[in-house]
């Protein structure tokens, strides 16, 4: 891969003024094709032909295969994702790579929301191109996005529950790690999840100034640019290499938690947001955890982990879904294992039903 070079640049400055943004996109390449071909065997961060992270673990458990699950061994979608929303999940991605990179390393202006999170031009861009692009091709399908929020028909027409989700929606991050984003670092990304009935069925993690991309559908294996991918085996967490965007945003009882899981583990590391995640798939890191996050957070993340061969849950075990359209009904904090094996022993050690009664 080659180097990327960070030029000087003017200092950033902070406003709460809209910034204008681009308003056309053109295709791009497959990302199909921006890598080398590999044999079936081979999986990223495992690879002799890939330059890893690091050398590969060898963790004190006994060795297992590490073999890409295959679409039979998984279970079977229901319903099936139709390969024409996959392809169109793609197109979405690619608006996002065309968007996101002329502003990248840039002098921008930074607004701050309400919550006194950062969001800039790059941001909305991004998600007006992926959502424009929704609402041409698919119009009966909902919308919500960080940024803009619910569009189309999201809620389902005739619901018994208010609040309850449509068939299909799709749920958008157009930057997700704005703050990597704003201070020159590639570990942010794109996150798009397609949900059927709430549960996210088809989801797309895209870094789009290193050009790498993460597909994860039910009942597929996860592929990045194109290959199929796997994680890798760590059942014991004194083994495990844990991320988390940082230590600082874990308030109150999560903070006790987390500490738990980093005493426990060889090595904690911080700093990538949802790139850790992708690097859990791809077998380089066997821990992702994060709180006090939103569903367009982590519901395109977790098709990609589970179909690389881990597991993602909420703290206590439970399913990542959209339920409700209520946002004080959301799930808010996440953990991914590579190991399902491992992912017990974290929720034990987060043991976030006996540390959240007080909370």
């Amino acid at each position: 891969m080659a180097s990327l070079h960070l030029h000087s640049v003017a200092p950033v400055a902070v406003t709460r003024h809209r910034a204008t943004a681009p308003s056309h996109f053109k295709a791009l390449p497959s990302p199909h094709s921006l890598v080398p071909a590999l044999s079936s065997r081979d999986t990223f961060c495992h690879s002799p032909l890939t330059v890893p992270l690091r050398p590969a673990l060898t963790v004190r458990p006994a060795r297992r295969s590490l073999s890409v699950p295959s679409a039979s061994a998984m279970p079977a979608p229901s319903p099936a994702v139709p390969d024409h929303l996959v392809q169109f999940a793609h197109r979405l991605a690619d608006a996002a790579r065309e968007v996101v990179p002329p502003f990248f390393r840039r002098p921008i202006s930074i607004e701050l929301k309400a919550d006194e999170s950062p969001v800039t031009a790059a941001d909305r861009a991004a998600e007006e191109a992926i959502t424009a692009l929704i609402r041409a091709e698919y119009p009966a399908h909902g919308i919500l996005g960080e940024e803009q929020g619910l569009q189309g028909p999201v809620g389902a027409a005739g619901a018994g529950e208010e609040g309850a989700v449509c068939e299909w929606v799709w749920v958008v991050d157009p930057i997700d790690g704005t703050a990597s984003f704003i201070t020159g670092k590639p570990l942010f990304g794109t996150l798009i999840a397609l949900l059927h009935g709430g549960r996210p069925v088809l989801g797309v993690l895209e870094q789009p100034v290193l050009r790498e991309r993460w597909v994860g559908v039910h009942g597929r294996p996860t592929t990045f640019n194109g290959l199929p991918v796997a994680t890798r085996r760590c059942a014991a967490l004194r083994d495990a290499y844990v991320y988390t965007t940082s230590p600082d945003l874990f308030p109150g009882a999560s903070g006790e938690a987390f500490r738990a899981v980093k005493g426990g583990a060889r090595k904690a590391n911080y700093g990538c947001d949802c790139y850790a995640f992708g690097l859990v798939a791809l077998g380089c890191v066997d821990v992702a955890l994060e709180f006090g996050v939103k569903p367009w957070d982590y519901l395109a993340l977790a098709p990609i982990v589970a179909g690389a061969g881990g597991k993602m849950t909420d703290w206590r075990g439970g399913e990542l879904r959209l339920a409700s359209l209520r946002p004080e009904e959301w799930v808010g904090d996440v953990v991914a294992t590579g190991d399902p094996e491992l992912h017990a022993t974290v929720l034990a050690t987060l043991a976030w039903e006996q540390r959240n009664k007080g909370e």
